[in-house]
């Protein structure tokens, strides 16, 4: 293919994927509250307070200086307009992914599966889903793929030009996330075992000087920073991921159940590998995981790209042990953080269904209508595409004006009743405080909130409430079985995001009821609120 037709390509696909996000900005919710993180620290960094909103912040600086960045091209105040900044700069980087994406497959599964390996990742609900929450793995998933392609053209070409693209890309994508690592890592591991076989190796100085070139490059680059913070990162899940800092606590609020105290190291980590592999299968499609099966056999003979599927197959393998060593550490573990797991495993399955349209197709026929039989088309097959890219999407699908517009009612709702009221408030999804500008209590704050006399309106979900977590046994406590005095939206809708504001001055059930064996609560709320309680 020419060059020129490689471009149509990359700019439909990147149309497409505006396209989706686009529709997604409109018919999904936020759930995550993390992004609300970076876009403090972005705000940190707009005021020009570089040393809060930098070096002395958790997360990493990159994800923010973007949303910073589009701040300053947007412009307005306010939270809704960081908000916009935040979904705007998330938006561009999960466009712009789409042509790293294409040239990476187009390296590793060749023209015919190039196309379809970058839509179907764009397509990714775990792609759509950190865009929407304004996650920071938005950024970090676009340099690391960048700094992934060139590393595969290394491997398969061998020439040092490769390298300070994939070192820089790497220490782009650390300044997005710590997993930004994870590359010149796996790379020194590939090199390491590639003299072992003859299909593999390189020439002897050459291969010297590739090691001592990602051992050093990394570190001149993020060095400087790590030096600044003091490690790999300053979050907690890092530090215990790396042994740097003991376990989180048996009843910390990121687990997703307390730990039992008679639980061994060698049932801890049963239970964190089970887990990995049901967030990794998770991580594609139920109807992508036979064909991530298929796109892998059908690649043989592998001696073609003997380095890469290497390379390919440590990434893996230590993304794999990364899995493992974090909910093992802090008893968490979701499918956001299997994404580049679950993008190798896509590309893959990209390569399994390019074989079947190209083994099944009937050239010169639209339809598909052969002399004798039917066998399925181009129109067929593009039906078929666009099934398994919507549907996923559909299922979780709500008749929303926005992702934000029900955190955006509560929070008028809280500054409102904060002009009248001096309550304070905790706000489980933070996201309603934020757009009130009130203070209060935040999810990360409920224990404080818990023992604190005054406070008075509790802003959460269902998820919250019924949830197993550690915190969901304080929320119901707090709560005392009382019912919602407002509810956003005002009737429950499925597969819309529901914000239940309780006030706390409002009598309990059961002292409007008088005793009795629920205490005034609904058997189903009873009910929820003792196998909580156990």
């Amino acid at each position: 293919m020419s060059l020129f037709q490689h471009g149509v390509r990359v700019t439909l696909l990147m149309a497409t994927a505006l396209g989706l996000l686009g529709w997604l900005t409109y018919h999904t919710e936020v759930t995550f509250a993390d992004g609300l993180r970076y876009i403090h620290q972005a705000e940190q960094i707009d005021k020009g307070a570089w040393s809060d909103g930098i070096l002395k912040a958790v997360d990493h600086p990159l994800h923010p200086i973007a949303i910073a960045a589009v701040h300053e091209v947007i412009g307005g105040d306010g939270p809704i307009a960081w908000q916009r900044s935040a979904q705007a700069a998330s938006i561009l980087a999960s466009v712009l992914l789409v042509i790293p994406l294409y040239l990476l497959t187009l390296e590793i599964y060749g023209p015919s599966t190039a196309w379809l390996g970058a839509l179907l990742v764009a397509a990714n609900p775990i792609v759509g889903f950190v865009t929407i929450n304004l996650l920071s793995e938005c950024t970090f998933l676009l340099f690391w793929t960048w700094g992934l392609w060139a590393a595969v053209r290394f491997l398969r070409e061998g020439r040092f030009s490769w390298l300070p693209l994939t070192i820089g890309f790497s220490a782009l994508a650390y300044l997005a996330r710590p997993e930004g690592m994870l590359l010149p890592l796996a790379l020194v591991a590939t090199l390491l075992v590639l003299p072992l076989h003859w299909a593999t190796r390189i020439y002897w100085p050459r291969w010297w000087m590739a090691v001592a070139f990602l051992v050093v490059g990394p570190f001149l680059l993020a060095g400087p920073y790590m030096a600044a913070k003091g490690g790999i990162g300053t979050k907690p899940s890092i530090a215990r991921l790396i042994g740097t800092a003991p376990k989180a606590p048996p009843t910390a609020l990121e687990r997703e159940k307390p730990l039992p105290a008679d639980q061994t190291t060698f049932q801890t980590y049963r239970y964190a590998i089970l887990r990995m592999f049901r967030v990794m299968r998770a991580s594609v499609t139920t109807s992508m995981l036979p064909l991530s099966l298929l796109g892998l056999i059908v690649a043989w003979p592998w001696s073609l790209r003997a380095r890469a599927w290497l390379f390919s197959g440590i990434l893996l393998a230590l993304a794999a042990a990364g899995l493992v060593r974090l909910h093992a550490t802090g008893g968490y573990l979701t499918i956001r953080h299997a994404i580049v797991p679950g993008m190798l495993l896509t590309l893959a399955a990209a390569n399994g269904l390019a074989w079947l349209m190209r083994s099944v197709v009937i050239e010169g026929r639209w339809i598909g209508l052969g002399r004798e039989r039917f066998r399925p088309g181009p129109a067929v097959w593009a039906a078929l595409l666009a099934l398994l890219v919507a549907l996923p999407h559909a299922r979780h699908a709500a008749h929303a004006k926005g992702c934000f517009d029900v955190y955006h009612e509560a929070g008028s709702w809280i500054a409102d009743v904060k002009g009248r009221d001096h309550g304070k408030v905790l706000d489980l999804t933070d996201w309603a405080l934020y757009f009130s500008q009130s203070p209060g209590f935040r999810f990360s704050e409920v224990n404080w909130a818990a023992i604190d006399p005054t406070t008075r309106w509790i802003v959460a979900r269902d998820a919250h409430i019924r949830g197993h977590f550690q915190y969901s046994r304080l929320v119901n406590d707090l709560i005392g079985g009382r019912r919602p005095v407002v509810t956003f939206p005002s009737h429950p809708v499925k597969g819309r995001v529901q914000i239940k504001i309780f006030d706390r001055l409002t009598p309990p059930p059961s002292a409007l009821a008088g005793p009795t064996h629920d205490r005034g609560i609904s058997p189903q709320v009873s009910t929820e609120a003792r196998i909580i309680r156990r």
